[in-house]
């Protein structure tokens, strides 16, 4: 393992800590290639290219027919190959908004140029048809993006869980089972020790790790998804994927529980059955919002900077979390506030370089998530996290 990145198996560090730290050193090292900054994203790197050759080498490769690969840059290589060697390519629909996969199909006689288009992001919006899930497709090779990703096979993704949502959601409708191989492409920098404990049941791991100097055959042994656990998807998550309620139709059709996160939730104070997906869209940044429950009314006018002009009504355990950067969004905090343990009853926001405002159920619960949040960096900032009380006395 690099020196750089010595520290991160050490006890307390979370997944993002990994991230940032992955983001931050090819940054500064100028290993990222386009799009920068990489901060956010699976990061494209210089020698991406050399890394997906290194498939090649893997006799499942070419033993396969159907192969699914990520949309990220990195893999567009591995997506080339696909096209080149006359296998099925199929990629995820973005963001899974109409489907679960796309089928490309470059036009008859497709020169280089055309396939290379085709590996493209352009490739799915002028080159792909949609796959539905009656089509009883069979995967026989799936290749994923990865931030961080271990000997072992352990991986990190973005942050997001589209790729584990991805691969749950084909066990669901029988296209991939235990023994698909998943590949995934990085940078030399992003093999990395991952401690154990930051795994659950729902990530996914790898069989194969390429990089531009090595082929590493991980042998890992943890058991990948069974399938979609639904405790995990919320009911927002639920609406905006479309091809993720018909697949709960019919577990549910099948006697299956496919009860969703907060149903039998009870939500302090409000009620509400409602809770904020693992992976939310970037909320609107003209007006705050409510996450995870409701907050009073009276703290839904916040200024750019220090307390809200009524801040004698909001609730005693509160906690100001400003510093955000730029470009931050409402998902990046809450995922950052689980991986800390920091659970809020409310968490209002109202966009990235102003305030979000943390309700604890009592001061004592606010004083603990002080403690552990502190050193919480998102991107390049350090979040200032204080009592609301603290702010008043200032």
């Amino acid at each position: 393992m690099h020196m750089a990145f010595q520290a991160l198996s050490n006890p307390g560090v979370t997944k993002q800590d990994i991230r940032e730290k992955i983001w931050d050193y090819m940054e500064s090292q100028n290993l990222a290639d386009f799009p920068r900054p990489v901060h956010h994203r699976i990061p494209n790197f210089k020698g991406s290219y050399l890394a997906c050759q290194n498939i090649k080498e893997l006799e499942t490769f070419a033993r396969t027919w159907n192969i699914k690969v990520g949309p990220d840059k990195p893999l567009e290589g591995v997506r080339l190959l696909a096209l080149q060697s006359h296998k099925t390519l199929l990629v995820p629909t973005p963001r899974l908004r109409t489907g679960l996969f796309n089928k490309i199909i470059p036009p008859p006689g497709a020169t280089k140029d055309i396939l290379r288009k085709c590996a493209t992001s352009q490739g799915v919006r002028n080159y792909s048809v949609p796959v539905g899930l009656d089509s009883r497709v069979l995967v026989d090779l799936v290749v994923v993006g990865s931030v961080a990703v271990s000997e072992q096979g352990w991986r990190i993704g973005k942050g997001e869980g589209y790729a584990d949502l991805e691969y749950a959601m084909m066990v669901s409708m029988g296209a991939v089972c235990e023994e698909t191989p998943v590949v995934t492409v990085v940078h030399d920098c992003q093999v990395v020790d991952i401690p154990e404990a930051l795994l659950e049941d729902h990530d996914l791991t790898v069989d194969y790790v390429l990089t531009p100097t090595r082929v590493i055959m991980t042998g890992c042994r943890r058991p990948k998804p069974k399938g979609i656990t639904w405790c995990k998807i919320s009911p927002e998550m639920l609406e905006r994927i479309p091809v993720l309620r018909s697949l709960r139709h019919r577990e549910q059709q099948a006697g299956k529980d496919v009860t969703l996160h907060g149903e039998q939730q009870h939500l302090w104070e409000a009620g509400s059955k409602h809770t904020a997906p693992p992976s939310a869209v970037q909320r609107p940044q003209d007006a705050p919002q409510p996450v995870e429950g409701s907050v009073p009314a009276a703290c839904s006018s916040l200024h750019r900077e220090g307390l809200p002009p009524n801040a004698a009504a909001l609730p005693a355990a509160t906690i100001h979390v400003s510093n955000l950067p730029a470009g931050a969004r409402v998902s990046e905090l809450k995922r950052a506030l689980r991986e800390r343990g920091a659970t809020p009853l409310h968490l209002t926001w109202q966009g990235p370089r102003r305030p979000a405002l943390l309700a604890f159920r009592d001061l004592a619960a606010a004083e603990q998530a002080i403690t552990c949040l502190q050193g919480l960096r998102l991107g390049a900032s350090t979040l200032q996290v204080e009592l609301v009380r603290q702010l008043r006395d200032k």
